[in-house]
């Protein structure tokens, strides 16, 4: 793949990624608003604990999806020998681990740097409504 090829599909992946990450999170804001609502007159810990739970489970599936996501190229394009390579390679270069045992040849190196800023945009963007979440649950539990 050559350079410009390695950026624009970085960018495609990158892209889809993102795109996953903020519709699933608009997704589970509603699940959690649900549930709120829900879970309004339960015990303290409950409504407390429930969104974050819910919160973080849905966290929890969305990076594994990415992860998956990468996997599957790595796997579809011959670029990894096998499933367990690809999703060990996908999963430490999503959370910029980088082992450095399994790597890429020189005509995807920049590619494979697009799953690096993925998992740190997952992450940053995670934390961010994880952040907004516990905020507006203590907020709320305060007042009441």
């Amino acid at each position: 793949m050559t350079l410009t090829q390695q950026i624009l599909w970085g960018s495609i992946y990158l892209g889809i990624c993102f795109l996953i990450e903020i519709a699933l999170l608009t997704w589970c804001t509603q699940v959690v608003r649900q549930m709120s609502i829900r879970l309004e007159n339960s015990k303290r810990f409950l409504t407390i604990a429930g969104p974050i739970s819910m919160a973080l489970g849905f966290i929890v599936a969305i990076h594994t999806f990415q992860v998956w996501l990468w996997a599957i190229v790595w796997v579809l394009r011959d670029v990894l020998p096998d499933w367990n390579t690809a999703l060990y390679f996908s999963l430490v270069t999503f959370t910029t681990l980088g082992y450095g045992d399994v790597v890429l040849g020189e005509d995807l190196r920049i590619f494979g740097a697009f799953a690096s800023v993925t998992g740190l945009l997952a992450f940053g963007l995670s934390t961010a409504f994880m952040v907004a979440l516990f905020t507006q649950v203590f907020k709320e539990e305060l007042i009441s």
